[in-house]
């Protein structure tokens, strides 16, 4: 599944649109934001992964939705299902967005 662009205006909307949705928060200036972003995309693009949402946010531009998280660093990285956040932590490391996956989709 491509990975979906949230602002504060359809953050929620796009949470309940999947069981679980794993979110990326970056900002324009962070270096390591920069260079997970090819790995979070790969990942979700992953058939494996295809009922799963993969979001991005603005942290900088998104309030509301970074709170959400209790962001405070970043990249970081949040599992959340239809009820709200589950699991969260400032992370550039695909094994630590492997680990959120596999919460959400433990076989």
């Amino acid at each position: 599944m491509a990975v979906q662009i949230a602002d504060d205006s359809n953050f929620q909307q796009l949470l309940q649109e999947r069981e679980f949705s794993v979110v990326k928060y970056h900002a324009d200036w962070c270096g390591n934001c920069k260079l997970f972003a090819p790995k979070f995309k790969r990942v979700s693009n992953e058939e494996a992964f295809a009922h799963i949402g993969f979001i991005e946010v603005d942290a900088e531009k998104n309030p509301e939705a970074r709170r959400a998280a209790g962001v405070d660093s970043l990249p970081y990285l949040a599992l959340f299902n239809r009820s709200g956040l589950l699991e969260g932590s400032a992370s550039s490391k695909e094994e630590y967005l492997r680990e959120l996956i596999e919460k959400a989709d433990p076989k």
